[in-house]
């Protein structure tokens, strides 16, 4: 089994390879590699796409990594992969991103991808550091996870999902502020699981185990 991190140049993927890496070893989920050749994409059993940075650039970057693009969208739409989506991979997903100019997303999980803005004004955007998950919709990658167990976010941006039932999870920053989203082979984390301790190595554990 192999699961590819696309590398596309959007972000340092250091930690999230090595997290990865330990809990395939951990769970026997065979190899991870993180890769920017649209064969070895097109090849992988399970798809995950990190992101750091602003939406427009990381569509921009993915669209411009000759035949990375396509490779995706082939692995997840018509060959039913497992996909995850971080951060910015995970707004990604969305119909449209509205940061900085109205960009066009993946469509995976209709929604807009918004600005934060918290009802209490003296908190700060970017939204940074732990909070605690509210789960909405049961999903296996929640196994072992439970409301109240937290995660850690670095974001002033998060997606506004047109259907509730694709929104797994939120957290509380005065404000509900979307964590997790999910539907069919695809989720996406708002949060960095890689950089969330315990939480966030079970979730990727128990993504790495997932068959949709």
């Amino acid at each position: 089994m192999l699961t590819a991190i696309i590398d596309y140049e959007s972000g340092n993927l250091h930690s999230a390879h090595k997290a990865f890496q330990r809990m395939a070893r951990e769970v026997g989920a065979g190899e991870v590699v993180v890769t920017g050749d649209a064969d070895v994409l097109a090849s992988a059993d399970r798809v995950v796409l990190p992101g750091d940075g602003a939406f427009p650039a990381c569509m921009a970057a993915l669209k411009g990594h000759s035949g990375l693009y396509a490779a995706m969208v082939e692995a997840v739409e018509v060959k039913g992969r497992p996909f995850l989506g971080i951060c910015v991979g995970m707004q990604l997903m969305a119909t449209r991103g509205h940061e900085y100019a109205q960009t066009d997303g993946l469509g995976w999980i209709a929604g807009d991808v918004t600005r934060i803005t918290p009802a209490d004004t003296s908190l700060k955007v970017p939204h940074m550091g732990w909070n605690d998950l509210v789960i909405e919709v049961p999903h296996p990658v929640f196994e072992g996870i439970k409301t109240g167990d937290h995660t850690y976010f670095v974001h002033s941006y998060h997606m506004a999902v047109s259907n509730p039932a694709e929104r797994l999870a939120h957290v509380d920053y005065a404000s509900d502020v979307t964590a997790v989203i999910g539907r069919d082979n695809m989720i996406g984390m708002q949060f960095h699981p890689e950089k969330s301790q315990s939480t966030g190595l079970r979730m990727i554990a128990n993504f790495l185990r997932w068959t949709p």
